[in-house]
């Protein structure tokens, strides 16, 4: 995989704002669409967390609503990448970059969508770990050859010790670890 740089920049107070203009947004997109809610996660998600500029979001619906979101999104303009290698999370392109995000429709439930929640729910409740998380990511983004598969498996570690805080089962854990280290 080429290098392609990955920036990592200071926590921004404008990061909520975006998020509930684009949650909006999706609210409209999907309005006859059985949502079950629409989630701000990543580390843009995290007060006071180094980032990557994109808004990731997670659009949760029960797996018999899949079809209807990814119909609706298109309609607004997403277009529908798959699941690029995870069952039952369908990735979206944004139809512009304001801002930039990443948006995804998940089926309730599933490991994906809880190690989400899960990073997002340690990380604003333990600051060391936040602290830690965004040095690592800082660190990492330092590197001109990084990739986004290296970042995201050399984070993989802190990512592992802030699960370690979660109610994810061990077995749950180790799945993720290979999900984010796999070539």
């Amino acid at each position: 995989m080429a290098a392609v740089p990955v920036e990592i920049v200071p926590y921004s107070e404008e990061w909520p704002a975006q998020f509930a203009l684009l949650e909006n947004e999706l609210n409209r997109a999907l309005q006859r669409v059985a949502v079950l809610s629409i989630e701000h996660i990543g580390s843009t998600s995290v007060p006071g967390l180094a980032a990557k500029p994109i808004i990731d979001i997670d659009i949760v619906v029960e797996r018999q609503h899949v079809v209807a979101a990814i119909s609706a999104l298109a309609e607004a303009g997403y277009v529908h990448c798959g699941d690029l290698g995870l069952t039952d999370r369908e990735a979206f392109a944004a139809p512009d970059e304001n801002p930039a995000r990443n948006v995804y429709v998940c089926v309730e439930g599933t490991l994906h969508l809880r190690n989400h929640l899960a990073v997002r729910r340690v990380l604003r409740r333990n600051s060391k770990l936040r602290e830690r998380y965004g040095a690592v990511k800082l660190e990492l983004s330092r590197d001109s050859n990084m990739n986004i598969a290296t970042y995201t498996a050399e984070k993989s570690e802190v990512l592992q010790d802030v699960l370690a805080s979660s109610d994810l089962s061990d077995e749950e854990k180790a799945l993720i670890l290979a999900l984010n280290t796999r070539p």
